[in-house]
This record gives C-alpha cells, sequence and structure tokens, in this order.
C-alpha cells in the first residue's frame, strides 16, 4: 500500500470513531435525562437566569410555595436587589445562593453544575423570560443533560421577540464544546 492510502484509511478510521463516540454521547443525554426524571420527578431547586428583576421576584414566589427548594439565581440584579426581594418574600437566605460567575447564558449553568451534583440535584426549576427560552433549554439539555440533571423550564411572559435560532444553535454549539473539552468559548462570544 502507499503511504498516502494509508494515512488516508487512518484519519477515516480516527473520524469514524470520533463521530461514533459524539453520537453515543449525544444518544445518552435523553436516556439519562428520562432516568432523572423517573427517579427525581419533581423538581429539587430553582435555577433563576439573572437578566431582570422580574424573574427575581417570579422566584421568590415561586419560592414561597416550595419552601423546601433550594434557589440558585445566576448573575441577575445586583446582590443587595436579589437579597431584598427574597426578605422581603420571607425567604431566609439560607436557602438561595447568588453565584456571580457567569457572564452569559452558556455560563449560567456551566459554573453552577457542579454546585448542583454537590448538593445531589437531578431535577431543577428553570426560570426565564419567553423570549430567551429555547436558548436556555437547549443549553440546559447539553450542559445539565450531560450529568443527569433534569428539568422544568418555567417561563415568564416579556414583549420581546424569541431570540433568533442562530443564536440558540451558536449557544448550543457552546454547550456541546463545554461537554467536549471543559470550555465555553465564552470569549469568542459574539452580540
Amino acid at each position: 500500500m502507499k503511504p498516502k492510502s494509508i494515512k488516508m484509511k487512518s484519519w477515516l478510521f480516527l473520524s469514524l470513531v470520533g463521530i461514533t463516540i459524539i453520537i453515543i454521547i449525544l444518544g445518552s443525554i435523553p436516556v439519562r435525562l428520562a432516568i432523572a426524571r423517573y427517579r427525581f420527578p419533581q423538581p429539587q431547586a430553582i435555577l433563576t437566569l439573572g437578566g431582570g428583576r422580574d424573574r427575581e421576584e417570579f422566584t421568590a414566589n415561586l419560592a414561597q410555595t416550595h419552601p423546601n427548594l433550594l434557589i440558585w439565581v445566576s448573575t441577575g440584579s445586583p446582590n443587595s436587589v436579589v437579597r431584598q426581594i427574597f426578605r422581603e418574600a420571607g425567604i431566609a437566605e439560607t436557602r438561595f445562593y447568588l453565584d456571580r460567575r457567569a457572564v452569559d447564558t452558556v455560563t449560567n449553568f456551566t459554573s453552577l453544575v457542579k454546585d448542583f451534583q454537590k448538593h445531589q440535584i437531578k431535577h431543577l426549576y428553570l426560570i426565564t423570560s419567553d423570549f430567551h427560552m429555547s436558548r436556555a433549554r437547549a443549553i440546559a439539555f447539553f450542559v445539565l443533560g450531560s450529568h443527569g440533571i433534569t428539568f422544568t423550564s418555567i417561563s415568564l411572559p416579556s414583549k420581546e421577540l424569541p431570540e433568533s435560532r442562530l443564536v440558540v444553535m451558536r449557544d448550543a454549539c457552546r454547550a456541546l464544546l463545554w461537554m467536549m473539552t471543559g470550555y465555553t468559548g465564552a470569549s469568542f462570544k459574539v452580540k
């Protein structure tokens, strides 16, 4: 055989192996989500994606009716505002975590997934605005789903148009990149 032919066959073989691994990993996510939802049919925590006081106020109201759920607010209003909202709703500070590590929607999830694992959370409420929910769900599918954490989404009505499919696909690809490499791609995010 010619060396060029051997290189081509090796490249083809490695490509097929890589594609097979990706398909197996992606195929396992729906299974992991189904298992988590079966084992934990009710949410165990709340994750609110920052972006408006209305989300935090909604979360405080939801937390009043679910007194056993822990709450995470990821990069939202200033800490003093969020604390005031929860204090006025009668939610103890020991129930909620204000996380400021996220710089965008992808890192809302990637910065918190280990915290959820540490607290053995397998099902959570995902709260954001309706225009933002498609992107949040796509990212959650990869980031949370790859860790066997399912979610029940609750979207708040807004007057904004839904985000474009391009933005949703971009961030879904970034979530997939994070799954494969641990890198979020936040530094090359285009607005």
